[in-house]
């Protein structure tokens, strides 16, 4: 699927573009690679079916509990979220036509500092011509992630620098410790 930069710019701002959102509990796929495989298919299967019908997709996965974190597969032409997509015309030129790929977006506030993370995962080929590995490469990003967020240590406050500020000598204060001496 290729697509211009406006006719992107337009399906964003219009919302036209697939969108599902699949919640989940850490308990129904922490104790199986097998149920995060298959939450990893559904997500593939529906942005492979978007990919036939030429449409933009968001496909997410939120996994809720003690760290909670959302996956999502986006389709775009840059690894950039939809939610900054106005961003695209910094990188693209109005009248071409660009292939779309399919990344990946982690987003937990337990993941780094920014809580978020985009990579892609796949263009459309990899995808029709070898979909069991983008499920199993996409499998594992997951896990990985949710063991990034299971590790995550928040920063510690940083300590107050000493900020108490000394006051100049006034001309009384110099003579009292001239006097002083």
């Amino acid at each position: 699927m290729k697509i211009s930069l406006t006719d992107f710019t337009t399906k964003i701002e219009k919302q036209d573009y697939i969108e599902d959102l699949e919640t989940t509990k850490y308990a129904d796929i922490s104790k199986s690679k097998t149920k995060l495989r298959e939450q990893a298919a559904k997500l593939i299967k529906e942005t492979k079916a978007a990919l036939k019908h030429n449409s933009l997709s968001h496909i997410a996965l939120e996994i809720t509990g003690q760290r909670p974190i959302t996956f999502a597969l986006e389709t775009n032409m840059i690894n950039l979220p939809y939610s900054n997509y106005k961003k695209n015309a910094n990188f693209f030129e109005e009248g071409k036509d660009y292939p779309v790929a399919v990344y990946f977006e982690t987003q937990s506030e337990y993941l780094n500092a920014s809580g978020f993370r985009i990579d892609q995962i796949a263009t459309e080929a990899e995808i029709e011509q070898n979909e069991t590995e983008v499920v199993a490469n996409l499998t594992d990003a997951m896990q990985e992630k949710i063991k990034q967020v299971r590790e995550f240590q928040k920063p510690a406050a940083s300590a107050k620098k000493n900020t108490t500020v000394k006051k100049p000598k006034t001309k009384k204060s110099q003579k009292e410790t001239k006097s002083k001496k």
